[in-house]
């Protein structure tokens, strides 16, 4: 099965400065679409050049979604792995037209998203600097080759609210044990928040981005 080729939008630049740039790609939750998380961009370092990614499958409730998801939490891992290699195709697309600085690009996630900013860098930690996972959990399947051993450029923010409905803070809790037992750079912050990005979490996110800026 062929990947699909994913539509973005580019928010536009808050400096005049000549790239290359520091680059943040947000990837969007289920039912939802590239302009969910473009709202937060004000609120991030302007030298940012900031990508939001469109998932490939249309959701029947309205929206996108990466992959279908079943109530057991069972992942459709075709379409993951179509959605990963979509987005690895876009990802290189997007460094050719645009002033991105390769050793600085970012992703942040947040729920489905975040699901899928977890899978494509554990899969490939050399093609990024620093993750933010919000609200979310680590697909798990024998087709996904995570390289634990391979993390050591990479840095993590792994943000999660104590009341989520939606993915139990466990979840968000065994991310973060899996990374330490990788000894991999990460930061976890719990929030007094449902499913999901409250002023807090999104300015502690702010701060750690500009501090791997």
């Amino acid at each position: 099965m062929e990947s699909p080729s994913l539509f973005s939008k580019i928010a536009p630049l808050s400096t005049n400065e000549s790239g290359p740039h520091p680059a943040l790609v947000f990837l969007h939750g289920r039912g939802t679409d590239e302009n969910d998380l473009l709202g937060l961009t004000p609120c991030l370092d302007p030298h940012l050049l900031i990508a939001s990614v469109r998932a490939p499958y249309r959701y029947p409730y309205g929206g996108y979604t990466w992959f279908d998801l079943d109530e057991n939490g069972v992942v459709d891992i075709d379409q993951l792995l179509n959605s990963r290699d979509s987005f690895l195709r876009w990802l290189d697309d997007f460094q050719q037209k645009y002033p991105v600085d390769s050793s600085r690009l970012f992703l942040f996630g947040f729920s489905m998203g975040a699901m899928m900013s977890l899978a494509i860098s554990l899969s490939y930690p050399r093609h990024f600097k620093g993750i933010v996972a919000h609200s979310g959990l680590l697909p798990q399947h024998e087709r996904l080759s995570y390289r634990w051993d391979d993390l050591g450029a990479l840095s993590f923010f792994i943000a999660h609210g104590e009341q989520d409905p939606v993915v139990p803070i466990e979840l968000g809790r065994q991310v973060h044990r899996l990374l330490v037992q990788a000894n991999a750079n990460v930061l976890y912050r719990e929030y007094p928040i449902q499913h999901t990005i409250s002023d807090e979490s999104l300015s502690d996110i702010s701060t750690w981005l500009q501090q791997q800026i």
